[in-house]
C-alpha cells in the first residue's frame, strides 16, 4: 500500500535537528521523498508498523509532528502531479 508520511520537526535546537536527521533518513530508507518534509512509502501491513513505531520513538511529541496518510493499493489513480520534480514509479522496473 503507498503511505504519505508528512513531518514537522522543531528545529530550534541542536536536538531538534539530530531528530530531524534521523526521520528523514528512516524515511529515505523506506521510500522516496516528493518534498521536503513528505515521503512516499510502498509498505505492507508490518513495514508499515515498523516503521511508525521506529519513527515515535524518534521524535518528541510535545515540539514534533507526524503524519500518516494510507492511500491503500490502488493509489495510482487518487495522486496527480503537477510541476517540477518528476518522480519514478517505485514499484515498475528501475533500470540503471
Amino acid at each position: 500500500m503507498l503511505v504519505l508520511i508528512t513531518y514537522d520537526v522543531n528545529t530550534q535546537d541542536k536536538s531538534g535537528k539530530t531528530r530531524l536527521r534521523k526521520v528523514a533518513k528512516q524515511c529515505t530508507n523506506h521510500g522516496q521523498r516528493v518534498q521536503n518534509s513528505v515521503f512516499e512509502c510502498i509498505l505492507d501491513a508490518a513495514q508499515c508498523k515498523l516503521l511508525k513505531a521506529e519513527l515515535l520513538n524518534i521524535i518528541n511529541p510535545e515540539k514534533d509532528s507526524l503524519r500518516f496518510y494510507y492511500l491503500g493499493n490502488q493509489y495510482k489513480n487518487k495522486v496527480e502531479h503537477y510541476g517540477a520534480k518528476e518522480t519514478f514509479e517505485q514499484e515498475g522496473t528501475l533500470i540503471f
